[in-house]
């Protein structure tokens, strides 16, 4: 029985909140979409979201590599890089891969790997800052081309389907929670950087999303569907006036790159037309302590994708998702890296957490929807300058749309709560304990890094450090890792668990082939299932 409190005299029966395991009022579900010219707007939107993990990861790690020059040609070249790999990566994850409308993009949680690689001291006899960052770039790649195999390993022979089949919604609840909650350094702190604009941005989504569509009664869903549209165009017009008035012709630095328009410098740095190609910087370079690092940071990715998998299912009104497409899921997210690797985008891929906020937002679930945002990427990456524009859109209006994406991603996980028992002790010590300690450690880690410019594990092995600072400063893989133990430990031998855990309402959906409804939404196209059959 769904969790709650006092009955008010009605039977036990009653439930004023039936338990739901597709989500309702969603108004276009995996398999469904709206018409074309809204479906193009609406892929459009995809891409503008998506857009500032891209410009914000490759503006990290491009200036450590020795590379973002005065012409800033350099992060040009790997900003339109990550942008058409992340857009050949959604497309194979939406066809072949967990068939959602998943966008797979750039990830912060191969920085600390890349970074350690950018600032190591083999490369302190190269002066030139060109050749360090092609050098650092190699490197980079060959760690990614390990680690992909270590990905694709774990999700084509069905390792992640063995830990999937144990997965109950109790162990789910922390995960989707703060794979979205965890990001909460992206957002508000970020804004803050140019209140003027990131909060008027944060004000216009909210209204345009929440209150507007209750104010302006009509049969088409405009505002809502079109929050972020509408206030990225209403706020960038705000900055550029602000920009072109002199507001920050004073300013001291940091509020001249926060708050001004004309500060990216991409547009001008980006070629018209340029296609990435495999290699574009060399031949890829092996280090085994790189490796080692990269395929931690990539295990993170596939807990965090994990997470950002089942809030997109929910979003989508997609039934439970099947172990077997979990484990289809993680192999092309290898296949994503590996592309990574390949093309040279100095980052590793995950399942865009922002972009299924987005769809919860919108209530647009259409897998149809985010291919054509694929196909923006790659369009607008290989057309450079078209992409560079809409790509300095000043980063506190990312940050504001962060705010609200990430926390529809957080409620997602609250809303699985409806499968678990909440009078039972069990469950609350599990829930609440698994969510402290995901955000206690991962505070403790990134805190102690910031302070002492190293972590809290500081060996003479590099390769050591790194693995530990990556897994334990990620809040979600933290919260999975204690609740999935907890869950499969803490009085697992009574009858009671299998109900208070929720995994009675999971069950039918365990096999792919138990319920119906599961082949609509994650069978192969083309009958691909006759050759490559999920169990």
């Amino acid at each position: 029985m769904a969790a709650g409190g006092g009955n008010g005299g009605k039977s036990d029966d009653f439930q004023p909140f039936p338990v739901k395991d597709q989500l309702p009022g969603v108004d276009f579900c995996v398999c469904t979409s709206p018409s074309w010219p809204e479906s193009i707007l609406h892929g459009f939107q995809h891409y503008l979201v998506m857009l500032g993990t891209t410009v914000i990861v490759s503006s990290t790690i491009v200036p450590l590599m020795g590379g973002g020059n005065l012409k800033q040609t350099e992060k040009a070249e790997v900003i339109n890089t990550l942008l058409f790999v992340s857009g050949l990566n959604t497309l194979l994850q939406t066809f072949f891969g967990t068939r959602l409308p998943v966008v797979i993009g750039g990830s912060y949680v191969f920085i600390i790997p890349t970074v350690s690689i950018a600032l190591s001291s083999r490369y302190s006899f190269l002066t030139d800052p060109n050749e360090r960052f092609k050098e650092s770039m190699r490197d980079v790649q060959g760690a990614l081309i390990v680690a992909s195999f270590f990905t694709m390993t774990i999700g084509f022979f069905g390792f992640w389907r063995v830990f999937a089949r144990f997965f109950s919604p109790l162990a789910a609840v922390p995960l989707v929670i703060l794979t979205g909650l965890g990001l909460y350094s992206h957002g508000f702190p970020q804004l803050a950087r140019c209140i003027e604009v990131g909060l008027p941005a944060l004000i216009a989504v909210i209204f345009f999303s929440q209150y507007i569509p209750h104010l302006i009664k009509s049969n088409r869903a405009i505002f809502d569907r079109f929050a972020i549209l509408f206030s990225i165009v209403v706020i960038w017009v705000y900055a550029e006036i602000l920009t072109a008035a002199g507001a920050y012709d004073n300013s001291v630095s940091k509020a001249q790159f926060s708050c001004r328009t004309d500060r990216s410098g991409l547009t001008s740095a980006a070629s018209w037309i340029r296609v990435p190609y495999p290699l574009q910087w060399g031949r890829p370079s092996f280090h085994a302590g790189d490796a080692v690092s990269v395929i931690a940071a990539s295990f993170v990715a596939i807990i965090e994708s994990t997470g950002t998998f089942i809030a997109t299912s929910r979003y989508a009104s997609a039934t439970p998702i099947p172990p077997s497409v979990h484990s289809r899921g993680v192999g092309w997210l290898g296949v994503a890296i590996l592309l990574n690797g390949l093309f040279g985008t100095g980052t590793g891929s995950t399942a865009s957490v922002e972009n299924a906020g987005l769809l919860g937002l919108t209530r647009v679930g259409s897998r149809r929807v985010v291919q054509i945002s694929a196909l923006f990427m790659l369009f607008l990456s290989v057309f450079g300058k078209f992409g560079a524009i809409l790509a300095s859109i000043p980063l506190p209006i990312v940050a504001a749309l962060y705010c609200v994406l990430f926390a529809y991603v957080a409620s997602a996980g609250l809303g699985l709560l409806q499968f678990c028992n909440l009078n039972s002790f069990r469950t609350k010590f599990i829930l609440g304990f698994s969510l402290f300690i995901g955000l206690s450690i991962s505070q403790y880690f990134n805190e102690y890094l910031l302070v002492s410019g190293h972590g809290p594990v500081h060996t003479q092995s590099t390769w050591f450090n790194n693995v530990m600072q990556t897994i334990f400063s990620s809040p979600a893989t933290v919260a999975i890792m204690v609740a999935f133990f907890l869950d499969c430990t803490h009085s697992y031998w009574h009858d009671s668990v299998r109900r208070d855990n929720g995994s009675h309402w999971w069950e039918k959906f365990r096999s792919f082939n138990a319920d119906t409804r599961t082949e609509n939404f994650y069978s192969l196209p083309a009958n691909l299932n006759r050759f490559f059959p999920s169990f």
